[in-house]
């Protein structure tokens, strides 16, 4: 099958091309990303391979269809930058890529959790420049202190298991409690009230869905240990982030995480370095300390990106052969 495989980066066309040896799909790599004024690109294309920052509104897929466009093959598991509802009434057909490395974005979550913590990220600056004071570096053991992770798919569990292995107290929170899993590895599920109320370290591991918009606000933040550290690898928008400054600003927040935020797209995946970043918010999140910031790079293991490319080329040959579309995202 032809493909018109939008916002490509170097480090999937590897993994892509190695992937497709088995599949053999015609694919034709373009790196914009997939918006209304690029859409025409895919004219004659029966599949659009989306990566999670293109845009998928109702202009953009009656532009695809127009094309030829049949099926759109998203290689994330997110899928709230698509209308699905304009897809469905297209006939299009939307398929992710349900999981491909719960560990990975799960120990990004205990990297961030350890930078934020001892610092290294200023350490290693300090140390290339000649300064080998430790003024300013002093961190906390986890062990013993609470991580409350909100959201136990497979990679809030993976999570959990890694934090009990720190010795850290672990609280869960999911509208679907494992309880079985919970007793596995001596931890408990609890409401979010507790979580807020008793955690040193909060973990967001929820789906973007219109109840969870802003999950994290400034009632919420209220309610959370002075100083706690919050880390968000979930989706941007479940957290508030005017309310996020104003928390740090007041040392209500003592350290955050964001491997995604609310308006990533068209920043991030891209080399800005020679332009002047016109996101305010954004920029004043980049001045505090005590703030760290990854550009979405949590799945980005090896693992990841073959599991990433082997089931979205497997779910293009299941539409192409009429198959059972197991990973279709249906309204």
């Amino acid at each position: 099958m032809k493909i018109a495989f939008f916002d490509c980066h170097p480090f999937e066309r590897e993994a892509f091309d190695r992937a497709n040896e088995k599949s053999n799909h015609e694919i034709h790599y373009i790196e914009t990303r997939l918006q209304e004024s690029t859409a025409a690109l895919a004219a004659g294309y029966p599949c659009v391979c989306a990566f999670a920052n293109d845009c998928l509104n109702s202009q953009v897929l009656a532009i695809l269809k127009s094309g030829g466009t049949k099926l759109i093959a998203l290689r994330s598991a997110g899928f709230n930058h698509v209308d699905l509802a304009a897809a469905k009434s297209l006939d299009l057909k939307v398929l992710r890529v349900p999981e491909y490395s719960p560990y990975a974005i799960a120990e990004h979550v205990v990297a961030m959790i350890q930078t934020l913590n001892r610092k290294t990220h200023r350490a290693y600056n300090r140390i290339r420049e000649g300064n080998f004071s430790l003024s300013g570096l002093v961190g906390f053991d986890l062990h013993g202190k609470t991580i409350g992770i909100i959201g136990t798919g497979r990679i809030g569990k993976v999570l959990a298991r890694i934090m009990t292995g720190f010795g850290c107290r672990v609280l869960l929170n999911d509208p679907k409690s494992d309880l079985v899993f919970a007793d596995e590895i001596h931890c408990r599920y609890v409401d979010v009230e507790e979580i807020f109320r008793e955690s040193d370290i909060i973990s967001l591991h929820m789906p973007m869905t219109p109840e969870t918009r802003h999950f994290i606000n400034s009632a919420t933040l209220g309610q959370m240990k002075k100083g706690v550290m919050l880390i968000n690898t979930g989706r941007g928008a479940l957290i508030d982030t005017v309310a996020l400054i104003d928390a740090l600003k007041t040392g209500q927040i003592g350290y955050a995480g964001l491997d995604v935020y609310e308006e990533e797209e068209g920043v991030f995946f891209q080399d800005l370095s020679g332009q002047i970043l016109s996101d305010d918010h954004l920029a004043r999140l980049m001045t505090f300390p005590n703030v760290l910031i990854t550009s979405h790079q949590g799945f980005l293991t090896n693992e990841a990106l073959k599991n990433i490319a082997d089931t979205t080329l497997l779910n293009i040959t299941a539409f192409e052969k009429g198959e059972i579309l197991v990973n279709e995202v249906k309204t």
